[in-house]
């Protein structure tokens, strides 16, 4: 089954004499996407990996013959894995300002590496794309509602990358996951000399796996780990900036007793998460429904709002009298709240309606969640 990506097209994106950087985790499908779009294209096109280690020294030679004999006769140069040469920001600089006409595409699975490197030096000259794992806008180019809804309870347990959709039997499915999380979630991490210990960023996201959609206090997870505040700080920001996490802050605006120090995770994918804790279970077997629920809503949403290009800040919103809502977001200078329920429904707090009265509620359960994130 082949999934048609939300970026199939990268005609629109792609302009003379600038790059085109494609983010996004491991195993999403990056690499499958440049080739598809680039065997439909009619470029007379250059496609090369960053892992070539002649393609390494090229760029990192800086240059400009080089560079510029390496793209002649070429209308597109398209490197994948772009992060794996060394800076490779001013390698592709040097090639968009000294070959007149050239498109270019990179690639990179980690934001912290390729962004950190291409940043500066292509400031005004890139167009960035993040892909993530499917979404459910995409897998409804080939499924109808009821049957996509059919299938979610497969999405909660096994999450949505592209290899584990496709895979057949839950068994493989599982194989799948256990593979990306142990051989390719942390990799990028894990080669920076800072890590002290795989094995402590794992127990960090097992912690983080149990804590869903709660508010986590850095400290207590330091100390449960054997980590300093400021570490596990750091280590959380890496796993975000490499996908795997994303954080919401508390919002706040007029409450003194708003929360807003603690903030909360959730997983990019829920089968990763449900690999860490090693918890594949049916959902009438579960005790954690609920956190899976909101995860996935979460996810779902994050990534319509990125895809369809709707510019958005994401809250949580908390008091110290325990009264919540699980999602705010801020846009168009408006605030639209969101309760997710797995059963039932749930009513705005009288509190959050007094304080900010401009604000719309919705509580997204069975019955209306397609609408929310597709």
């Amino acid at each position: 089954m082949k999934i048609p990506r939300f970026y199939s097209n990268l005609d629109q994106y792609l302009k003379p004499n600038k790059v085109l950087v494609i983010y996004g985790p491991r195993q999403v499908g990056k690499t499958t996407l440049l080739q598809d779009y680039l065997e439909k294209s009619k470029w007379n096109y250059r496609l090369d990996s960053g892992e070539d280690i002649r393609i390494q020294e090229i760029f990192e030679s800086r240059d400009f013959n080089k560079i510029k004999e390496y793209a002649r006769g070429f209308e597109l140069i398209a490197i994948d894995e772009a992060q794996k040469i060394n800076d490779v920001g001013v390698g592709l600089k040097i090639l968009v300002d000294q070959v007149p006409g050239i498109h270019v595409i990179a690639t990179g699975s980690s934001s912290f590496d390729l962004a950190g490197q291409v940043g500066e030096p292509l400031t005004g000259r890139k167009i960035t794309l993040l892909l993530y794992p499917i979404a459910q806008m995409e897998m409804e180019k080939i499924l109808n509602p009821f049957d996509l809804r059919g299938k979610l309870e497969e999405f909660l347990i096994f999450g949505s990358y592209p290899e584990v959709i496709t895979a057949s039997e839950p068994q493989e499915k599982m194989r799948l996951l256990t593979e990306i999380s142990s051989s390719y979630l942390l990799k990028d991490i894990l080669s920076l000399d800072r890590i002290k210990s795989p094995k402590i960023l794992l127990d960090l996201l097992r912690l983080l796996a149990f804590q869903i959609g709660a508010e986590v206090s850095l400290s207590e997870i330091g100390q449960k780990i054997g980590l300093d505040y400021k570490t596990v700080a750091r280590y959380i920001d890496l796993l975000e900036k490499n996908f795997v996490i994303l954080t919401l802050r508390g919002y706040s605006r007029n409450l003194r007793n708003e929360i807003t120090k603690k903030s909360k995770y959730y997983f990019y994918d829920t089968g990763i998460r449900n690999s860490l804790i090693a918890n594949f279970n049916p959902i009438e077997l579960r005790n954690d429904i609920g956190m899976l629920w909101e995860n996935f809503l979460v996810m779902e949403r994050k990534k319509k709002l990125s895809y369809k290009a709707v510019s958005a800040n994401l809250y949580f919103w908390r008091t110290w009298q325990g009264k919540e809502i699980d999602l705010l977001e801020e846009r168009q200078g408006r605030l639209f709240a969101y309760e997710f329920k797995w059963s039932g429904t749930a009513r705005e707090p009288k509190l959050f309606r007094q304080t900010y009265p401009d604000s719309d509620f919705f509580c997204i359960n069975r019955d209306n969640y397609q609408e929310f994130i597709v």
